[in-house]
C-alpha cells in the first residue's frame, strides 16, 4: 500500500483583483497538527479577515475537513479540497489567508481564486510516496547470503542490517506487494531449507514511483 504526501511544507501567494490569497500547505499526521497549522495562520495574519482551511489525511484519505471560514458557503474550503482530492494527496493541510483587496469577486471568481493559491502553494511543494513496508527475517546458510541479499535488493527489498553467526540471518523491509516475491526468492535460492517470517510493518517515505 502506498499514497501521495508532501515533504515539510510550502507557500505561494497569488493576486486576484487587489485580494492577496496566501496559501500554505504543509505535511500533518492528524487532525491535531492539521488544526494546529491552521491556528498558526489565524496567530500570524491576525490582520487577514479569512483564513480557510482544508485537509486528508489517512493511508485510504478517509479523513477530509474544510472550512470556509467566513466567505460565501462552498467558495473557500471546497474548492481547496478538491484540489487535494484531485491530486490524491493525503497526510496534507492547506490554509489559505486572504487579504480583501476592496473588489467582490463572486462566488466562482472565490473558487477559482482558492483552488488556484492551493495549486500555486502544490507548485513548489517536494512530493513523496508513503510506502508501506513488511518487516521480516530469513535465515540462510552462510554461502547463500551474498547472492540473496542481491536478489532481494534488486526487487525493491531494503535490507536493513545482516547478523552472522554460523549462519546469516537477513533483516529486510520489503513492499507489501513485493512480499510474494521475496518469498518465490528464498525458497528458489535455499531450495525450501528457509523461511520469509513476517515481524510487523511500518511505513516509510519513497521516491515517487519506487515502490
Amino acid at each position: 500500500m502506498a499514497y501521495l504526501t508532501i515533504v515539510g511544507s510550502a507557500s505561494a501567494e497569488i493576486v486576484v483583483s487587489r485580494s492577496r490569497f496566501l496559501c500554505v500547505v504543509e505535511r500533518v499526521e492528524d487532525e491535531i497538527a492539521a488544526r494546529g497549522v491552521i491556528e498558526e495562520a489565524r496567530r500570524t495574519h491576525w490582520d487577514a479577515r479569512h483564513h480557510c482551511s482544508a485537509f486528508v489525511l489517512g493511508s485510504d484519505r478517509a479523513v477530509e475537513r474544510s472550512t470556509d471560514d467566513g466567505e460565501p458557503p462552498g467558495t473557500g474550503g471546497a474548492p481547496m479540497l478538491d484540489v487535494l482530492r484531485g491530486r490524491e494527496l493525503s497526510d496534507v493541510v492547506a490554509v489559505v489567508t486572504r487579504w480583501f483587496g476592496g473588489t467582490l469577486l463572486g462566488t466562482g471568481g472565490l473558487s477559482r481564486a482558492y483552488a488556484d493559491a492551493v495549486r500555486a502553494a502544490l507548485e513548489v511543494a517536494t512530493f513523496v510516496q508513503r510506502v508501506e513496508q513488511e518487516l521480516c527475517e530469513v535465515t540462510v546458510d552462510l554461502a547463500a547470503a551474498g547472492r540473496l541479499e542481491h536478489e532481494l535488493r534488486s526487487r525493491g527489498t531494503k535490507v536493513l542490517h545482516i547478523d552472522y553467526t554460523d549462519l546469516a540471518t537477513l533483516s529486510l523491509a520489503v513492499p507489501l506487494i513485493a512480499v510474494p516475491i521475496a518469498e518465490e526468492i528464498v525458497a528458489e535460492l535455499t531450495e525450501g531449507r528457509a523461511q520469509l517470517f513476517r515481524r510487523g510493518r511500518r511505513w516509510v517515505d519513497a521516491p515517487v514511483g519506487e515502490l
